[in-house]
């Protein structure tokens, strides 16, 4: 299974962004999918799930209230739509499952103030 985390890039404080997850050979169906993200110098942290089955969310509290996980079963793809961002929000962003396979490559999201 290969992950692929995309959307990323630079964006000015209070501005709103979209990223997408996909992953080979229909990894996420029948899954829960979460995203995680590290800042610089900083371990890699949970940030968003998404359960499977129920389809309840959680989320850290540093981005609760901001962020939304979904998931589109029929593309197999999962998103994280950021709203509100802040400069503690940059990060590489990271997918993956439960159980997890290898991170794939993450995608960067820098909020400048």
């Amino acid at each position: 299974v290969q992950l692929q985390a995309s959307g990323g890039g630079l964006v000015q404080a209070g501005a709103s962004r979209r990223l997408s997850c996909i992953a080979s050979g229909r990894a996420f169906v029948s899954y829960t999918v979460a995203w995680f993200r590290q800042a610089p110098g900083k371990e890699r942290e949970f940030t968003a799930a998404s359960r499977y089955g129920t389809g309840r969310t959680y989320y850290s509290d540093s981005v609760k209230g901001r962020f939304a996980i979904f998931r589109d079963n029929v593309e197999d793809t999962v998103y994280l739509e950021m709203n509100n961002l802040i400069p503690d929000d940059t990060a590489v962003y990271y997918c993956n499952k439960f159980p997890s396979v290898p991170w794939g490559q993450g995608t960067q999201v820098t909020v400048s103030s």
